[in-house]
């Protein structure tokens, strides 16, 4: 069983808001997953973002692999912990 971490899609039409969930890859992408790690809202500005940063790095340490633009949001993520 692969695992990944993703977004899945949450929020009303032309309102998107994501949680950021780890889930067995093949998985549908609004489906089950295993745990909910953070959520992102890009319709603020700047976009909010809120990780478990534990548990992230619990998953990473597990194997698990992130998409592209999970791993884009945990750097940024990661860069404004450092700079607060």
């Amino acid at each position: 069983m692969a695992v990944k971490i993703r977004l899945t899609r949450q929020g009303g039409k032309k309102k998107p808001f994501y949680r950021i969930v780890v889930a067995d890859s093949e998985a549908p992408r609004d489906g089950s997953f295993l745990e909910v790690v953070g959520t992102y809202n890009p319709m603020l500005n700047p976009p909010k973002v809120d990780l478990k940063s534990e548990r992230v790095s619990f998953w990473l340490g597990k194997g698990a692999t992130p998409t592209d633009t999970v791993r884009q949001i945990i750097k940024k993520a990661q860069k404004s912990e450092i700079a607060a």
